[in-house]
Formats: C-alpha cells, sequence, structure tokens
C-alpha cells in the first residue's frame, strides 16, 4: 500500500507510519471492531464522496449493536472523514472508517476500554474486482456455511464477521475461481465472501432477503434503487443453489466491487458465460450516479 496524506486517530491527522495500536490492543485479540467501506469518486464536478450519509448511519448502528460507547458524534466522524480524505491530496481514493475497543483491560469483558476511532484512506486499485467487471468472475460456492444473527448481529459491519467470510474466500482462490458464494444454514443463498448477489432469470432480476444472512449493503440498495427508478423491479425471495445454476446473468455489488458480472459457479456456466445485457447496463448506470453524471441521484454525492 502507498503511504499517502495521513490518518485520522481519535481527532488528530498524524502520518501513515505513526498510525499504530498497541500490541494488547482488545480489538486485536478479540475482533471487537467495527467499520466502513466508502468510496470517494472523481467526478466532473470534482472529487465526491459515495453515499457519506449512509455510511455514517450503518457505522453507528454497528457501534450501537456492538455497545460501543463512542467518543465522537456522527457529525464529528462525517467531518473527519473528509478532514482526512483532503489531507490526502487524492481525488479518488477508497476510506476506511474503524471503531475500536483499545488498550486497556484484557479479557473478554471489553467495555471498560475506550472505543478508539480512526480513519485512512488510500488509492483505490481494482485488485480482487477486476474479474468481474471485465470478463465475468468464477464463483464457488463455499463448504463454509454463513454465520447468521443467532451467532451475532449480522447488520453490523463488524470485523467478527468477515473472519468468516475471509475462510470462503481463501478457499475459493484455492481452489482456481476468483470469489466465493455463501449458503447460509437453511443451504439458501446468502451473499459472496463481500458483496450482495443478484440472479437475473427471464429478465426478472431477483436477490436475497436480508433475513437470509447478507449485510444491507449500501451499493445494493442503490442498485435496487437505481433499478426502479429506470422503470424496472427487483424481487426480494430466498435463492437456492439451483436458482444460480439457471440463471441467465448473476452479477454482486459492493462498495469496492461495484457492479459485477459472475459467469461461472462452481462447474457451471452462466447464460452464454459472458456478461450479460442487464449486468452491463447496471454497471453503466451505477457509475453514471457515482461519478455524477446522472443528475437524478446527484444528493448522493457529497463532494469536498
Amino acid at each position: 500500500m502507498q503511504e499517502t496524506g495521513k490518518i485520522w486517530m481519535n481527532g488528530k491527522l498524524v502520518p501513515f507510519k505513526d498510525a499504530k495500536v498497541h500490541v494488547l490492543t482488545h480489538a486485536l485479540h478479540y475482533s471487537t471492531s467495527i467499520f466502513e467501506g466508502i468510496r470517494c469518486y472523481d467526478t466532473p464536478k470534482g472529487s465526491a464522496i459515495f453515499r457519506l450519509p449512509e455510511h455514517m448511519d450503518r457505522f453507528f448502528k454497528s457501534a450501537k449493536l456492538y455497545s460501543m460507547k463512542m467518543q465522537f458524534s456522527k457529525q464529528q466522524v462525517t467531518d473527519a472523514i473528509i478532514e482526512t480524505v483532503k489531507a490526502s491530496g487524492l481525488k479518488e481514493c477508497y476510506i476506511r472508517p474503524l471503531a475500536y475497543y483499545g488498550y486497556g483491560t484484557m479479557g473478554l469483558t471489553p467495555v471498560q476500554n475506550k472505543v478508539d476511532v480512526s480513519i485512512a484512506c488510500w488509492e483505490w486499485k481494482m485488485g480482487e474486482s477486476k474479474a468481474g467487471k471485465f470478463s465475468g468472475a468464477k464463483c464457488k460456492v463455499s463448504s463454509w456455511i454463513k454465520i447468521d444473527s443467532r451467532s451475532q448481529p449480522m447488520q453490523a459491519k463488524a470485523a467478527s464477521n468477515y473472519a468468516n467470510a475471509a475462510l470462503a474466500r481463501m478457499e475459493a482462490l484455492d481452489n482456481g475461481y476468483d470469489e466465493a458464494i455463501m449458503l447460509n444454514s437453511s443451504g439458501k443463498v446468502a451473499e459472496g465472501s463481500a458483496e450482495n448477489i443478484f440472479v437475473v432469470k427471464d429478465d426478472v432480476i431477483q436477490t436475497p432477503p436480508l433475513s437470509a444472512g447478507g449485510l444491507e449493503g449500501i451499493t445494493r440498495d442503490s442498485v435496487i434503487q437505481i433499478i426502479e427508478e429506470n422503470g424496472g423491479f427487483v424481487i426480494e425471495r430466498d435463492l437456492e443453489r439451483d436458482d444460480l445454476y439457471s440463471a441467465d446473468e448473476i452479477f454482486m455489488t459492493g462498495t469496492a466491487a461495484e457492479v459485477k458480472s459472475v459467469i461461472q459457479v462452481d462447474k457451471v456456466k452462466i447464460g452464454n458465460g459472458k456478461m450479460g445485457h442487464v449486468t452491463k447496463v447496471l454497471q453503466k448506470s451505477f457509475l453514471d450516479v457515482a461519478l455524477g453524471t446522472d443528475e437524478r441521484f446527484l444528493p448522493w454525492l457529497t463532494f469536498i
């Protein structure tokens, strides 16, 4: 990672190399942290952060679900994100706010420790989402079951949830695939390792309900709203593995992935094995929104 600008830590901007935590930080041992992934786009009207208020709402919802007493308000963290992006000098970047139980008392109970907050941003590189954006991703249905709300709050974007996702992603990569698709304990489709999932069959777009175990994705919501604004609709229903294999198209959505195509699930080719028309249209529509060229959605952009 290229060290650019500074990292905001508990109210102060510090150099990248000095943004450190103690080895006995509670979150490092017990995964007691929550975070967000946010994008800043270089638009024709200047740099703009995509759906910043919605990301902040989810950030503080996650904190509440983990009983975190935040020392900064939602407005203070919002202002700090803008300050950190400006300090980076980057016109386009990925932004990572993080709240975590810090150094203090060790042991399973974290509430005596202060909740620290940091914000970092870095130059965005397509990386793992490249295949899905162009040629189409090949996905493996994971042998790891998606954890659910009987185990921990699934609508919190918490680090602990992503240990489950990381196992699925690594398994997929080890087996020659680009990404994993995770099923819940009932065998229904939940989501990808870091993305929500949509299936297109006979021109009908379908996606699992949040009750299936997927995160309430902001890109997921954005794409649904874009589809509806353009006169279409999305059906939320439980999806089986069979629905993946028989789909005409599959695409995934996420802050990093935006809208990416899936052309293979396990050994089954999806549709004609190429990115489908619906996915192509949505890729362009989403980018138009993110770059501010679709004026209907300009309120989603926070210009800095």
